[in-house]
């Protein structure tokens, strides 16, 4: 006892005074050969992040290839004119790369990450995967079959079932943005090497790239090794090309997917709003967020804690394509599941916190604690390179400045109540909105019927 009477104890360490913070400015350049490079040095990153956006959105696929982009972006990583798919995996696997790839409708993007001690050599084989990629009719045929076993997959899960048929109903069907991003069924089984080929020789090029490099960047020459890289890699110079602009039907109206038996009902309701170029973007992502944006937002409060409909409801907006004359468009959404006997009633209330929202407005108090997640959370959603080079190629994808995403903070935290409610307000309108449900149509389409919230419509699951 005496012993712990005499023990000294270290004072509690008090918190420093807090440094300012902004997301990281990138620099920009270009090689010989017309690829666009943005570089961030990040003290202290040793995993380094690479990004690479090809100019092959969506919309470019040929009429009944849809699905070659994916297919494209998938066989970069299965061999070269230097390595077969096995060798090029096995030196990815000795300098501890990763390599990622994925098609969507701005274009395919490609990601690398690699410990700095082995840049130079990840960045050879990325460079060898964009400049000569083997599309091996084997390997195409692999990548093909796997792609068609995971559709089945995908319409047996309710959520991706839900947002094929929001599309679907949102877009005309001449519309890309109308079918699935990595294509149907019908679409993948007629792609073989060739087609991908094709598609490749059409639309990848460095003149219409960029890369991103994002890392602890000390010591390396980075444009010595980027040019003894990427800087091999050669093409065409590309023909500006057409962008049709975004169209949409939101006329309110109720689609139920018919899944005879299903407990659960999921829901996804949604209409197309404007992109990042808008003014109003700021004020609807913090008016949205507050909404559901998290578990404390009006959503969850009434329909999961209030009335236990749900484990949880998110409102949300994604870009869908980005353009800085106005042709761009993004989904405003809310999806979420709910119990089948209590669809109807949770679809009530659902549209009783919009209606409630247009009528009384957000609180001070709710707009505070979004700025305060969104905006405060910033440092550590950045603290690594991946997070930092990721955002950095939205920002090329969608034509929008270097320093936007600083920028779009500052925005964030000067918004006041009022514009954070009528931005939400006008995202969400209650008499615009297309309403997909996937679930037991026998049991829930009379009570959603008399909500009156559009015509309902029952499809086939299939």
């Amino acid at each position: 006892m005496s012993e712990l009477a005499t023990m000294e104890f270290h004072p509690q360490p008090q918190a420093g005074e807090a440094k300012p913070w902004a997301f990281p400015a990138p620099t920009r350049g270009a090689l010989g050969n017309g690829l666009t490079v943005l570089r961030c040095h990040r003290p202290g990153q040793q995993l380094v992040a690479v990004e690479v956006l090809l100019d092959a959105p969506l919309e470019a696929e040929p009429a009944g290839f849809e699905g070659v982009a994916t297919i494209m972006a998938r066989a970069f990583s299965e061999g070269t004119d230097k390595h077969s798919a096995e060798e090029f995996a096995a030196e990815l696997e000795r300098c501890g790369a990763t390599l990622d790839a994925h098609a969507d409708h701005p274009g395919v993007r490609l990601s690398l990450e690699v410990p700095v001690s082995r840049l130079a050599k990840a960045l050879g084989l990325l460079a060898d995967a964009l400049r000569a990629p083997a599309f091996a009719d084997g390997e195409v045929e692999r990548l093909v079959r796997n792609r068609l076993d995971e559709i089945p997959h995908e319409l047996a899960n309710p959520s991706r079932r839900a947002a094929k048929e929001l599309s679907k109903e949102l877009f005309p069907a001449a519309s890309r943005m109308s079918r699935p991003r990595q294509g149907t069924e019908e679409t993948v089984e007629k792609i073989d090497a060739a087609a991908v080929r094709a598609f490749y020789d059409r639309h990848v090029r460095p003149a219409t790239a960029t890369a991103v490099v994002v890392g602890d960047l000390t010591g390396i020459d980075l444009d010595a090794l980027l040019g003894e890289t990427l800087g091999g890699w050669t093409g065409s110079r590309a023909e500006p090309r057409p962008v049709p602009p975004v169209t949409a039907d939101d006329t309110g109206r109720v689609i139920i997917v018919d899944r005879p038996g299903a407990v659960q009902t999921q829901l996804l309701i949604g209409r197309v709003g404007p992109d990042r170029h808008d003014r109003v973007w700021p004020a609807q992502v913090l008016g949205t967020y507050c909404l559901g944006g998290t578990l404390t937002s009006r959503l969850d409060r009434v329909l999961r804690e209030e009335k236990g409909y749900t484990y949880g409801v998110r409102a949300f907006g994604q870009v869908l394509r980005s353009a800085p004359d106005g042709t761009g468009a993004s989904m405003l959404a809310i999806s979420g599941s709910v119990d089948t006997p209590n669809t109807g009633p949770a679809l009530d209330d659902l549209w009783k916190v919009l209606r409630t929202l247009a009528e009384g407005g957000l609180t001070d108090a709710e707009v505070d604690v979004a700025v305060q997640n969104l905006v405060g959370v910033a440092p550590l959603k950045y603290e690594t390179a991946a997070a930092v080079a990721s955002t950095l190629a939205d920002q090329v994808e969608q034509h929008l400045p270097d320093d936007y995403q600083a920028t779009m903070y500052q925005q964030l935290a000067a918004t006041g109540t009022v514009e954070a409610t009528a931005a939400v307000v006008n995202a969400f309108p209650v008499d615009r909105l297309v309403t997909v449900l996937v679930g037991d149509a026998a049991q829930i389409k009379e009570p959603v019927a008399a909500l009156g919230i559009g015509e309902v419509t029952v499809v086939s699951a299939e």
